[in-house]
């Protein structure tokens, strides 16, 4: 078979993808043009437009797998045939990772039976109704209220909010190389990997169209966060960062990001836990609407 060009995301990639992902979207916080070209520094993912759709894969030496094709349906079915036939030619069994519920309900009804689906519950996203998050009204949210109260009476007029721009990212940014050195990501290959994306985010903020928000105390940034939308109604923050010893810093930066900065989008993503124990806890405690469930398929043995 004529060997497919697959290539890393580049900036100049930037408006091809983004028109693949905004006319067959998802919410599903991979789905963006920003999580792709800066997660595939850290992972072996590459794209292509196959039979007119766009196609991700993953590959190294010891697997090949691909995301569910962003195009038609009829394309869809076409591009699929042409991956399967790549994985074979790599001595691979035809996978496919990130695929949600509504992508496999497509394959069922497409190929009956063919396929299985094994969810992955710590790639599940956490999505939040931006509302909630803002006023965090109700009696279940009642702890986190108490939070922001106390950050707002401890630190009356010494705190404030203002959106993320070219003025105070490189502020951001000194405050991101401190948390690094606070956390121990060097030793960590995941903190580490993650920081990186947090850095490249902030020396690209700009050309990627990002939005964010900043909080500071006494006038130093203690904590920021970074998003954007990833379809009509539901925008999704990839960063978050903030001086754990600033009592109530990540519920502040949180709610005031989301009132600010997310309130024509009826939802909220705040990604996935990736197994986290504590990470789990924090985003359950915060009351999801519902997840984004994402799982492995795998042709069933015949």
């Amino acid at each position: 078979m004529e060997e497919i060009q697959f290539k890393r995301a580049e900036l100049e990639d930037k408006e091809i993808i983004t028109k693949y992902l905004k006319h067959h979207t998802s919410r599903s916080c991979e789905r963006t043009f920003v999580n792709v070209f800066l997660w595939s520094r850290q992972y072996p993912v590459k794209w292509a437009v196959i039979e007119n759709t766009l196609v991700f894969k993953s590959e190294d030496d010891t697997h090949v797998s691909f995301a569910f094709p962003a195009g038609e349906d009829e394309c869809i079915k076409k591009a699929m045939d042409v991956m399967k036939k790549y994985s074979e030619s790599k001595g691979y069994p035809f996978s496919m990772y990130n695929v949600t519920p509504d992508n496999f309900e497509k394959l069922e009804e497409w190929y009956p039976g063919r396929f299985q689906i094994e969810y992955v519950r710590d790639l599940a996203d956490y999505v939040y109704e931006s509302e909630k998050l803002a006023t965090l009204s109700g009696k279940k949210l009642h702890a986190k209220r108490n939070h922001i109260n106390k950050f707002k009476t401890v630190y009356a007029d010494r705190w404030s909010y203002e959106p993320m721009t070219t003025d105070n990212v490189e502020e951001c940014f000194q405050m991101a190389m401190k948390w690094r050195n606070e956390n121990g990501c060097e030793e960590d290959p995941e903190k580490n990997a993650e920081m990186c994306v947090t850095l490249n985010s902030l020396r690209l903020f700009e050309e990627l169209e990002l939005k964010g928000g900043v909080l500071r105390l006494d006038g130093e940034v203690i904590a920021f966060t970074i998003g954007e939308p990833v379809c009509s109604d539901t925008f999704v923050v990839h960063i978050e960062k903030a001086f754990a010893d600033i009592q109530g810093a990540y519920p502040m930066i949180n709610q005031q990001f989301v009132e600010h900065e997310c309130m024509d989008y009826k939802y909220v993503n705040r990604e996935e836990d990736t197994g986290a124990e504590g990470l789990r806890k924090a985003k359950l405690s915060y009351r999801p609407v519902f997840l984004v469930e994402k799982g492995k398929v795998t042709e069933k043995e015949r």
